[in-house]
């Protein structure tokens, strides 16, 4: 009886090399989101943050947020495009963390694929690293772990963590709001990270290629759905520097859920804000995905950002200005609707959507038919 070959780890399907030179060119992008606050470089088992500077603060908080990019790998694995989707995963955890006025301070990412392809690794992790520089966010650490028999050779997925620090008494949230204040909408640059699985669903049921060039959109399909997230951190700090948290009251980041659902989480017991459909236009792709698939619109609007990405609730004597701000940033802004106090008749209205989440919270009424672009 001939002698078994020898078992490998190799031979298992990991490659350890491979994962050594992804690191090795990857880490020039990671180095350039380290200030002098972080420690001992890349390749550490711990990544070390200097947290002296949060000694001058009277009460810090700690703010911290963790998540993934869902289904819309699949796009980026099907053009063999990876190094948007970083922007996507940045966006989705530091701009939680805004929300509450905190400033991210830094980050760390998860890798697992099937496969460690060098380049296509540090593709992404250089995108994670070019979306952590545009919101100050210093890219500290990650993990790739290769995962061969449990996801195919071309396949993976991404995670990520981020920690922010905010001051106690300038903390955002709906104990700010108040009856009168105006929200403000920050528009998406397309689809963001949610609802995929609809989306995707949509194009197969189509018969549709992402190569396929649609003329509403100007670019192929493909392009479309793999237009990376904004990420908003700096922008939203930078409103609350300007105008200050008795004015910037609070932030929701429109994801998973929709507009609607994710407005209530931020809004008090007793709040409803009104939200006038018809106050912008629907991005192309967002009316292209309804009728390419003949989507309901309440399960396209509690699914998808429908053209808005983040909102700032603000009192009302400061909503023009915030709008003037915010496009001097080069976001487009818009006046999306305003607070006021809770009917009776308010809580048989078809179109109010409150309690999701988990939160208890305040309410979204949603009128008007949206504009079609």
């Amino acid at each position: 009886m001939s002698a078994p070959q020898p078992v490998t780890y190799a031979s298992a399907g990991v490659d350890t090399e491979a994962g050594d030179k992804a690191v090795e060119l990857m880490k020039d992008a990671v180095r350039a989101t380290h200030g002098p606050q972080v420690l001992g470089g890349v390749g550490g088992f711990a990544g070390l943050y200097d947290a002296a500077a949060l000694t001058a603060y009277r009460r810090p908080l700690l703010a911290t947020s963790t998540d993934g990019v869902g289904t819309k790998v699949a796009i980026a694995q099907a053009l063999d495009v990876h190094d948007t989707i970083g922007f996507d995963l940045v966006g989705m955890v530091v701009d939680d963390i805004v929300v509450v006025g905190a400033r991210p301070l830094f980050m760390t990412d998860y890798i697992a694929c099937g496969k460690v392809v060098p380049e296509r690794i540090a593709g992404i992790v250089r995108g994670i690293a070019a979306a952590c520089a545009a919101a100050g966010t210093a890219l500290v650490g990650g993990e790739t772990a290769e995962h061969p028999g449990l996801l195919g050779p071309d396949e993976y997925d991404v995670a990520g963590a981020a920690t922010g620090v905010v001051e106690a008494d300038e903390l955002l949230g709906p104990e700010r709001v108040r009856a009168g204040d105006v929200l403000v909408a920050l528009a998406s640059s397309g689809l963001h990270s949610n609802g995929y699985s609809l989306v995707r669903r949509v194009v197969q049921v189509a018969g549709w290629g992402l190569e396929r060039h649609v003329d509403e959109l100007g670019r192929t399909l493909g392009e479309e759905l793999l237009e990376p997230t904004r990420v908003y951190a700096a922008d939203c700090l930078a409103l609350v520097e300007q105008f200050g948290p008795d004015r910037v009251h609070v932030f929701s980041h429109v994801t998973g859920g929709g507009l609607a659902a994710n407005v209530a989480r931020v809004l008090p017991p007793g709040l409803v804000a009104d939200v006038d459909r018809a106050s912008w236009v629907l991005p192309p792709v967002f009316s292209l995905v309804q009728g390419l698939g003949s989507v309901p619109w309440g399960d396209l609007e509690n699914t998808l950002n429908l053209g808005v990405g983040m909102v700032a609730v603000v009192s009302a004597e400061v909503a023009d200005d915030v709008q003037r701000a915010a496009a001097q940033r080069g976001v487009p802004a818009w006046r999306l609707g305003t607070v006021r106090e809770r009917r009776d008749d308010d809580g048989t209205a078809a179109d109010v959507v409150a309690g999701t989440k988990g939160v208890q919270g305040g309410a979204v009424r949603l009128h008007g038919t949206y504009r079609v672009g």
